[in-house]
């Protein structure tokens, strides 16, 4: 029971301290984005993986589970944040790994939710 109980405490501490260094990773890229006086698709979809991280930690203490799809999404979302990054330039042959990707998480998404439509 003891064991227990301090696992537990040291996983509410490890979540506090992911919230806290997202909130900070989020600050500091939005003082970023003030500084250069401009916002780009890059920086809006990783700043949507910072609400997610978030949203997936809130989901966590209030009902003590992860939803499976909120990490799937942000999944999604750093794929797609990695295309765009990689610009014109790349290889063709990744920038078709990387959809294929995307479109077998969305594609789990779906069968999830309609496995839990069922239930």
């Amino acid at each position: 029971m003891l064991i227990k109980k301090l696992i537990d405490g040291t996983e509410k501490c490890f979540l506090v301290i992911i919230a806290l260094f997202t909130v900070g990773a989020m600050a500091q890229e939005v003082v970023t984005l003030i500084d250069q006086r401009s916002v780009a698709l890059k920086d809006l979809l990783l700043m949507f993986i910072y609400a997610e991280v978030l949203g997936m930690l809130g989901a966590f203490y209030s009902s003590h589970r992860i939803p499976i799809t909120i990490p799937l999404i942000i999944a999604m979302t750093a794929l797609s944040r990695l295309i765009i990054l990689q610009g014109k330039d790349g290889d063709p042959a990744i920038l078709l790994y990387e959809s294929g990707a995307i479109l077998m998480i969305a594609a789990a998404c779906w069968v999830i939710s309609q496995i839990r439509d069922r239930d």
